[in-house]
């Protein structure tokens, strides 16, 4: 292992992706870590950018074939991982590795790298306040919203097992807040 990992996580809507963005033009020495996934392409999304796509029957066999560092089925054949392939890609260019995960993944990533890692829970200021930018994202459809608020619920009672936690509550607070805690972490 030639680098340190920097794991964010959040239920949906929390602003991670947002926080991991800011993090990655902030002049760390951080490359972001691109996901697998066998949910569909949204908006202008693009593979091999911003996930890569894989249908339920590839993300298997990259499975069986051991080719993940992590990996979980979030919903029935909703599969998100982590492939060995990006870390080495990361580190082999000298970086950090910087993951926008789910929130078991996080458990499994700093788990598995244990001191080597710093894993970052992003709070919402309150489910209501996620449900309601969930609504504004416009992205699901309500049941799916439902489902993403019981799942965040479950996902809160887990915050223990994280390094750290940060608010967003006012989002440039929050980035400010995660630029810290993500500076120490890899100066030491």
């Amino acid at each position: 292992m030639d680098g340190k990992l920097v794991i964010i996580s959040a239920p949906s809507g929390a602003g991670k992706t947002t926080i991991v963005k800011h993090l990655l033009s902030s002049g760390l020495n951080l490359s972001f870590s691109i996901s697998a996934t066998t949910r569909p392409i949204r908006g202008n999304e693009t593979d091999g950018e911003d996930y890569f796509f894989l249908s339920v029957d590839e993300f298997k066999r990259k499975i069986e074939n051991n080719e993940f560092v992590e990996w979980e089925e979030v919903y029935k054949d909703l599969f998100y991982g982590t492939l060995k392939s990006e870390l080495e890609r990361i580190w082999a260019n000298g970086n950090n590795v910087l993951f926008d995960v789910d929130v078991k993944g996080a458990i499994s990533l700093k788990n598995k790298f244990k001191t080597n890692a710093i894993a970052i829970f992003i709070m919402p200021p309150s489910v209501e306040e996620l449900e309601s930018r969930l609504v504004k994202r416009a992205t699901d459809s309500p049941d799916k919203i439902r489902i993403r608020i019981e799942k965040a619920n479950e996902e809160l009672k887990l915050v223990d097992q994280f390094d750290t936690f940060i608010v967003n509550h006012q989002l440039d607070r929050a980035k400010v807040e995660a630029l810290k805690v993500v500076s120490s972490f890899l100066e030491r």
